[in-house]
């Protein structure tokens, strides 16, 4: 893969074709967040959506860990790289952006989540801001932060119970207690629980399973979701006609029939 220049000392981008493969690396530290992570985040966000190639992300964690949650001295101290620290300064709410909390600078392209070890506290925030969400059978969540008398600013007490039914949602927030994978997905918090050691693999074959869709579909499937999030179903049915008319007759569309006419994959363009 090619590592990207938007990389920081705590977060790795890198692009294989139509996949960016992002991966918060700060072992020494179970890859807690940093400012250099947050950044690095941010700006990873933002090219997944600016660039017209790119068709999915995947974020990781490095060395067997996701991300143990907030380091506050580590994200309140400035970066010591100078590129990280202007950037810092230039990105408004860098760490909301990061954190996949702004619902203004969320990837316009799907995020498959792909969890070994611990996504705990900050973690699972990240992972509760994902679309596809792959993770070992012994990874470990949980949002600790009643326990240690804080809140969930990652916006968990908010979106948590969106998605997943009341009861669980308040059994992880209120007990602040540790959730294992095969808990997770019984709750439909996960999609996938596969052996340790794998969850990048899958996270990357559901990538390329994406990546193989009609671009178009894809991100105005994910658009019509975000959009339509709480209303009633005749005004949801209206957003929804609204994004994807164009898409039905988009040259992609035409191409995906054409394709499945003539047994071949189809070649889409985004277009």
């Amino acid at each position: 893969m090619e590592q990207l220049p938007i990389s920081t000392p705590h977060c790795r981008v890198e692009r294989d074709g139509h996949v960016v493969v992002v991966t918060m690396d700060r072992p020494e530290a179970k890859n807690a967040l940093s400012t250099d992570m947050l950044v690095g985040l941010a700006d990873a966000w933002a090219y997944v959506s600016d660039e017209p190639e790119v068709r999915v992300a995947v974020l990781t964690g490095a060395n067997g860990t996701f991300c143990a949650g907030a380091d506050l001295k580590a994200m309140g101290r400035p970066s010591s790289d100078p590129r990280v620290a202007e950037r810092a300064a230039q990105i408004p709410d860098y760490h909301w952006k990061g954190l996949l909390r702004d619902s203004g600078a969320l990837p316009t392209k799907p995020v498959v989540c792909a969890v070994e070890g611990h996504a705990v506290a900050g973690g699972t925030e990240l992972l509760i801001g994902t679309d596809l969400r792959v993770v070992a059978e012994s990874a470990v969540l949980g949002l600790f932060e009643a326990r240690r008398a804080l809140f969930p600013m990652g916006g968990s007490a908010v979106r948590l119970p969106r998605q997943i039914p009341y009861a669980f949602a308040m059994d992880i927030l209120l007990t602040g207690r540790a959730v294992t994978a095969q808990e997770a997905l019984a709750m439909g918090l996960v999609n996938r629980v596969v052996p340790d050691g794998t969850a990048l693999e899958s996270a990357l074959e559901a990538a390329a399973q994406i990546a193989a869709c009609g671009p178009l579909a894809v991100q105005a499937i994910l658009r019509a979701c975000r959009q339509t999030e709480g209303l009633p179903e005749p005004e949801a049915l209206k957003v929804s006609d609204a994004i994807g008319w164009p898409v039905i007759g988009s040259e992609d569309a035409k191409e995906g029939s054409l394709a499945f006419r003539e047994k071949r994959p189809p070649v889409y363009r985004g277009r």
